[in-house]
């Protein structure tokens, strides 16, 4: 691939509303990346699935993230866009869902070929499940296998800290643009994880932390993986809906029991009642998932003749705007108006849920989902008995 193509190929990559399956659909008609982006917007339509990607077609936002993007490598020397077409793009993306066209790396891209794991559940984790994956991923780390990861809080960041103590490589899988530390807290870690693992990304630069965003991290989560441990989890936790994937793409699902009393424990028995492997120990793991402790790396996939659409198994929600929407200095005007009638509910004191849903005449789904929201966008945060607190003014 020459130049021109990968500008163009990156371009399009980051047009707003342009999803990795419509992608592809124009790849397998037009050819190229320069061919289509050369096209007229009348042929082009046909392939849209979406409104809104007519109006960024060919559009300074396409153009200033493609621009971004490639200052982001040439600046950072451990920094790589990798493309579907380059020789070394994993295998694993393209099995079982529609592979990222684009993938944003930091740190040693070499990981994503290594037999891993991916260890997740939920981020107000006890103590007890913290050490519990802690120890887990410091026993695979020691065995040669990556630990994966998507470095949120609680078990997330326990498992890559676990494998960093055994001396291994770990991979974080990001919900926010690479540019971006989601917790802030992590920074250090980040730094870690880049220096003896791989950070990934999907998203354009200046993504922030937004709650659907998450789903489509998780699902790269399960499909670079070759199995998914769920340590602690509560009956909602996003950390199921990787593990569903996972067993969608075929990958093993393994769940560590707890004790019947704890809540966060109920996700964890719902996936062995529905036939996740019980794991009590490492052996459990080696025994479920042998390929595991194979010495060599995992294949590779070029993709110089693209897949025809009937391969595609599963489609890609389309990328959102690249601008920068960071939170930080956002009024409380710019959040929603249900958003800010909670955040009044809150006032500064501690509030659970439910007196939430009473006070303010809402269901349970409406205020877990805008509760949510507003503690990805730094607004609240979680604390212990399911209260949350808010923390912005």
């Amino acid at each position: 691939m020459n130049e021109q193509e990968r500008y163009a190929w990156i371009e399009l990559a980051l047009t707003p509303y342009i999803g990795s399956k419509t992608f592809l659909r124009l790849l397998n008609h037009f050819g190229s990346a320069q061919t289509i982006l050369s096209a007229s917007i009348a042929e082009i339509k046909p392939f849209l699935h979406r409104v809104q990607a007519s109006r960024y077609w060919r559009s300074d936002e396409a153009r200033q993230a493609a621009e971004a993007a490639l200052k982001w490598e040439q600046s950072h020397a451990d920094a790589r866009l990798l493309l579907l077409t380059d020789n070394d793009y994993p295998v694993l993306l393209t099995e079982g869902l529609t592979p990222p066209p684009l993938l944003f790396i930091r740190g040693n891209s070499s990981c994503l070929h290594q037999p891993s794991l991916a260890i997740v559940g939920s981020r107000h984790a006890t103590p007890q499940a913290m050490r519990i994956a802690r120890d887990f991923a410091k026993a695979l780390a020691q065995k040669g296998i990556a630990v994966i990861s998507g470095m949120a809080d609680g078990i997330d960041t326990a498992a890559h800290q676990g494998a960093l103590l055994g001396t291994g490589n770990t991979i974080a899988v990001w919900g926010t643009g690479i540019d971006r530390v989601y917790p802030a807290r992590n920074k250090a870690l980040a730094a870690q994880i880049a220096a003896h693992g791989c950070i990934i990304s999907e998203f354009p630069l200046g993504t922030r932390s937004l709650a659907e965003n998450f789903p489509r991290r998780n699902r790269l989560i399960a499909a670079l993986s070759q199995g998914t441990l769920v340590v602690e989890a509560a009956t909602e936790s996003g950390s199921l809906i990787t593990a569903r994937l996972a067993g969608e793409m075929g990958r093993e699902v393994m769940a560590i029991p707890g004790s019947i009393d704890n809540p966060l424990s109920k996700g964890c028995h719902a996936l062995i009642k529905q036939g996740a492997r019980l794991v009590e120990n490492l052996a459990d793991i080696l025994q479920e998932c042998p390929l595991l402790l194979q010495k060599t790396h995992l294949q590779s996939y070029s993709s110089q003749s693209v897949q025809p659409e009937s391969q595609i198994s599963m489609p890609s929600s389309s990328i959102g705007n690249p601008e920068d929407l960071s939170l930080a200095s956002a009024p409380v005007s710019a959040l929603s108006p249900i958003e800010q009638q909670i955040l009044a509910g809150l006032g500064y004191s501690v509030v659970h849920p439910d007196t939430l849903i009473t006070t303010l005449g809402m269901t349970a789904t409406d205020v877990y989902a805008h509760l949510m929201a507003l503690e990805l966008g730094g607004w609240i945060t979680a604390l212990p008995g399911g209260c949350y607190q808010r923390i912005k003014s």
